[in-house]
């Protein structure tokens, strides 16, 4: 019988500028052939800005949204059923030149 080889232990450091994490209410995700990307944005209107951004393989997507149908299924198992937010209108988001004068 094949050995199991021993888990390797892995310490992860955790950056005292993101302890306080970011703040989202709005999520941007467009995707290559090799990646997926997550703009996470806080949006006040007139304006809004990105808080963060992850870039991740497609393989980690899956894991991720698994992992976050679980999580989600637990906390309604918890707190009762999450209802879905109405989307927001979806404003022109881009570089604006100035207007002509």
């Amino acid at each position: 019988m094949a050995e199991k080889p021993a888990q390797q232990e892995v310490k992860v450091t955790f950056p005292e500028k993101l302890r306080g994490g970011a703040y989202s209410n709005n999520m941007v995700i467009t995707h290559t052939r090799e990646e997926f990307i997550l703009d996470f944005m806080m949006i006040v209107p007139p304006a809004g800005s990105v808080t963060a951004r992850v870039i991740i393989s497609p393989g980690h997507t899956k894991r991720m949204l698994s992992a976050l149908k679980a999580n989600l299924e637990k906390y309604e198992s918890k707190f009762g059923k999450v209802t879905e937010a109405s989307e927001p209108p979806k404003p022109h988001m881009g570089f604006h030149p100035p207007p002509a004068q």
